[in-house]
């Protein structure tokens, strides 16, 4: 999900009214920080922010917000995973450094079992978009054009090993076709060779790339949830389209964790309250805006997310044969 500014993020004063959840056995008793492993103003930003300052409101102690950038989230995940487990220093962290780096970094300085999975926090939906001029008008045309003009067409990404790429990527596995990737340093320079017509097809952030389809300068041929998009309910989800799809399902994702050897009674109490956040109407208002929605699980059902999301990239990634180095 794209960037949004830090004021319109932050200003949430309902949050800050938001009723008790009930009543639990933690609380910190003093300044609790969280890293966010990414710089200031995207999601990962965002949600650390939102759920810093209902934290803050819910205990009656400073919650501080830590940008932790570089190394695709590795530096500041490194930092969580070093710290004391005793529920002052969590990790908002996203599906980059808690699930693809695992299997997409041959050196990654932290394991899964490093990191304990609290709550998640949001979830959302990559859009596939070509340019309107474009002949391509869905997805069985676009499986047809791919077909035609095998390794010949291109399309962009935000970088290698992201989400844009290895969305498109596993996509591509599943309908047996092959196409030539070009990588770009950040989402506009993407959208911008993509309008040019200079690239054949791009995985965005739906965030991202939703003016430009209301603009009628992209046209969207499927989002990537299972489910279609509040947004844009008229775009398929790629599930709908093809047979080959039928267990295609991608999701930008963001949640909070903490080191390992976190205490039960943190993770339970830290999950509930950001559960009775996601709950808010205000909340969901918000997440909406971001072109997502709230990801509630209980701790299990986090932790068992998070491994469906490594297991279902390692395999991808495998698959393609991609490795990085972790700098």
């Amino acid at each position: 999900m794209a960037a949004v500014t830090r004021r319109a993020a932050l200003a949430a004063p309902a949050l800050l009214l938001a009723p008790r959840a009930r009543a639990q056995s933690w609380r910190p008793g003093q300044q609790v920080r969280i890293i966010v492993p990414a710089a200031a103003g995207g999601t990962t930003d965002i949600m650390g922010r939102l759920c810093a300052q209902y934290l803050q409101a819910r205990w009656g102690t400073p919650v501080v917000v830590e940008n932790r950038t570089g190394a695709g989230g590795t530096i500041g995940t490194l930092e969580a995973v070093r710290a004391r487990p005793d529920g002052t220093t969590l990790l908002s962290g996203n599906v980059g450094p808690q699930a693809i780096a695992y299997t997409l970094f041959r050196n990654l300085p932290y394991a899964p079992q490093q990191l304990t999975p609290i709550a998640g926090q949001i979830r959302g939906p990559n859009v596939l978009v070509v340019n309107a001029d474009s002949p391509v008008r869905d997805m069985a045309g676009f499986a047809a054009w791919l077909r035609a003009n095998p390794g010949k067409v291109s399309y962009a990404s935000t970088g290698v090993g992201q989400s844009t790429h290895l969305t498109p990527v596993w996509m591509l596995q599943l309908l047996g076709v092959e196409a030539i990737h070009v990588a770009f340093r950040g989402s506009a320079p993407a959208q911008i060779e993509l309008i040019a017509g200079n690239v054949g097809f791009l995985f965005d952030n739906l965030t991202g790339v939703i003016e430009h389809i209301r603009a009628g300068r992209l046209r969207a041929l499927c989002v990537s949830s299972a489910e279609r998009n509040a947004e844009l309910p008229e775009v398929p989800a790629a599930r709908e389209t093809l047979p080959e799809l039928a267990r295609f399902e991608v999701n930008t994702w963001f949640g909070l964790f903490g080191p390992a050897g976190l205490p039960p009674a943190v993770v339970r109490s830290v999950n509930a309250e950001i559960n009775a956040m996601l709950d808010l109407p205000e909340t969901a208002q918000r997440f909406a805006q971001l072109g997502g929605v709230p990801l509630k699980l209980s701790p299990e059902g986090f932790a068992d997310w998070v491994g469906a999301e490594t297991r279902k990239w390692g395999e991808v990634i495998r698959k393609e044969g991609l490795q990085l180095d972790a700098s």
